[in-house]
């Protein structure tokens, strides 16, 4: 199957010319649209009271997985008037997500902690540090694959939903136009199915980015052509490469 029209579930790059998306679109003579299947949601302070048993102010140490985790704590700490300690600690599952921080704290000024590798990596810092009372923010929709660690190592913490993933609405989208659709999280499939519950995948190719969003594809009965990340190709953007790559040689 030839691919021409390409669907990534992703909000479109401010620079496209600066996209590993960009040498696709000119060297395969691509036409790829950009949509982002789903939007986050902050719950409110009364959900949050109603469905976690924690007092921010009574923790010594927040674990934060994502940009989205350090949003929703501050601002929930600020509409709950809980006043956040000097002497908090920040362990963060990536650096990009540690600067993040800046927004809210001054970052020389606190214990800030991070890791780039794996989530065990993380985990290996916050043993170092286990006299703190941790809470973990996440989604209602969470991976449990950290606080399975943490639990293993029989680290104390809470952990506190603050926000959740909503589909979005995408039925204007006519996917019959497509020859690859591309997914980067189980929440991107689960939008597809809400939105287009009547979808047959039929000769499209469909791209996934990541174990849970593989697996998430092939339980609602897809099958994944193009997958990532792999050894040769650790991006999305360079396994369409790959695949576009074979496939023409293969003709």
């Amino acid at each position: 199957m030839k691919i021409k029209q390409v669907l990534i579930s992703q909000p479109k790059p401010a620079e496209i010319e600066k996209s590993p998306y960009f040498d696709l679109i000119k060297k395969h003579n691509l036409c790829v649209d950009f949509y982002k299947f789903f939007k986050i949601e902050g719950l409110s302070s009364i959900d949050f009271r109603k469905e976690n048993k924690v007092r921010l102010a009574d923790q010594t140490a927040v674990i934060f997985t994502s940009k989205h985790a350090v949003d929703h704590f501050f601002r929930l700490a600020g509409e709950l008037r809980a006043e956040i300690p000097e002497t908090m600690k920040y362990f963060c599952s990536s650096e990009s997500t540690a600067y993040y921080l800046q927004r809210y704290i001054q970052y020389r000024k606190r214990k800030i902690f991070f890791s780039n590798k794996e989530a065990s990596d993380l985990v290996d810092i916050i043993r170092k540090h286990k006299s703190e009372k941790y809470l973990l923010p996440c989604n209602e929709d969470h991976n449990n694959e950290l606080s399975d660690l943490l639990d293993v190592q029989k680290i104390a913490y809470s952990k506190a939903v603050m926000y959740r993933t909503v589909s979005d609405d995408m039925t204007f989208l006519d996917l019959n136009k497509y020859d690859l659709l591309v997914f980067f999280s189980p929440a991107g499939i689960k939008s597809l199915q809400k939105n287009f519950p009547d979808f047959t995948q039929g000769e499209k190719i469909i791209g996934v980015f990541g174990h849970t969003t593989a697996e998430a594809a092939k339980e609602a009965g897809l099958n994944v052509i193009i997958e990532a990340p792999t050894v040769t190709a650790p991006s999305m953007a360079k396994a369409i490469e790959q695949y576009l790559a074979a496939n023409n040689k293969s003709k």
